[in-house]
């Protein structure tokens, strides 16, 4: 069965950076967008950025945009959300998602189980 492992969260201080890394244990659906969402304690979990298969299309949560940044590397088989200036608010666990169709439309079918990022003012 397939898995989605997020690596690369931590503690960081507002206004440092963390790169997020998220890596399929087997082979998703061919030509999958992916996507990140984050869970912070007592809220819904919400969306953050995600990408097109090709990469070319992205799309990100207006709380992230121009601090966060979505890529993939469709040769090694990695997603990855490049994170700056943080800012406490942005604490909360993250996760890598797949899509079934090329773009990133409707809901995820396959889930990571998160890692943690904590943001200290």
């Amino acid at each position: 069965q397939v898995q989605l492992v997020e690596s690369g969260g931590g503690l960081v201080q507002a206004g440092g950076s963390l790169r997020l890394s998220c890596a399929p244990s087997g082979r998703t659906h061919s030509n999958s967008a992916m996507g990140w969402f984050r869970q912070a304690p007592g809220k819904e979990r919400e969306f953050v950025a995600a990408v097109s298969w090709s990469g070319g299309f992205t799309k990100y949560a207006e709380s992230v945009k121009g601090r966060f940044a979505i890529s993939r590397d469709n040769a090694e088989n990695m997603l990855y959300l490049q994170m700056n200036s943080l800012k406490p608010e942005d604490t909360a666990a993250y996760y890598c998602a797949a899509y079934g169709p090329a773009m990133p439309v409707g809901s995820p079918y396959l889930w990571g189980r998160g890692t943690q990022v904590a943001v200290s003012s």
